[in-house]
């Protein structure tokens, strides 16, 4: 949320949008925090947020403040709910509206602007206090895209063309934030008819090379559209 000096007059009184910005390296499940350079939570961490103006929805806004914080454009972001605790900004009724994605963070060059200190990469068990119910935001979008994991195929597309069952069990515990076996893990993803196994294995690597997968073109639209039952 934007501090109170930057409340612009064009913008709507005590309405904000707050983005939770996941990232996944090839490790870690990460999300982009940034440090406030102004007002009262000035040197403070929290979500990508500001104030919601008259002109705009809340889809656009959210665009818009992403762009201006960060430099990107045209990111998918999904709302996630209203915020609308009356103590979880002091001194003044603030209801916020929640925006989240997963991205995978190569793909993207962030960069802050003059409004923030520092915008960081934070891995998800390392995250910091946050200003106003941030966490709390945090935490209720890290529990969406964990239902989101085991409904659909999401976030796959994180993962090169060709990937083996490691790295896509590896994705799973990282969203989900578990351990896995790899053998239910084999068997339970295979039943789903969702990859394609290659004639291809890895390549340069000092261990035993694992063989290849793919997605299934047709099977992973109707997975997306249909959806899917993933518990383990």
């Amino acid at each position: 949320m934007a501090e109170k000096n930057q409340h612009s007059k064009t913008a709507v009184d005590g309405i904000t949008i707050d983005c939770v910005f996941f990232g996944f390296n090839k490790e870690s499940l990460e999300v982009l925090l940034v440090q406030h350079a102004q007002g009262e939570s000035m040197g403070k961490w929290g979500l990508l947020g500001g104030w919601l103006q008259r002109d705009e929805s809340a889809d656009d806004a959210a665009q818009r403040i992403l762009q201006e914080l960060t430099g990107l454009e045209d990111i998918y972001l999904e709302q996630l709910q209203a915020f609308t605790n009356p103590k979880r900004v002091l001194e003044r009724r603030v209801v916020t509206i929640g925006y989240y994605t997963l991205v995978n963070r190569e793909d993207y060059n962030i960069k802050a602007s003059l409004r923030v200190i520092e915008a960081k990469w934070y891995k998800i068990n390392e995250i910091p206090d946050l200003i106003f119910d941030h966490n709390e935001i945090l935490n209720v979008s890290l529990m969406q895209l964990r239902n989101r994991v085991r409904q659909a195929p999401i976030g796959f597309n994180l993962l090169p063309e060709k990937f083996t069952l490691l790295q896509l069990m590896h994705l799973y515990e990282e969203i989900l934030g578990i351990e896995m076996d790899k053998s239910n893990f084999r068997r339970k993803i295979l039943h789903m008819k969702l990859l394609t196994e290659l004639d291809e294995k890895q390549k340069d690597v000092s261990h035993r090379a694992a063989k290849l997968y793919k997605f299934d073109d047709e099977m992973y639209k109707k997975l997306t559209q249909k959806g899917f039952n993933f518990e383990y």
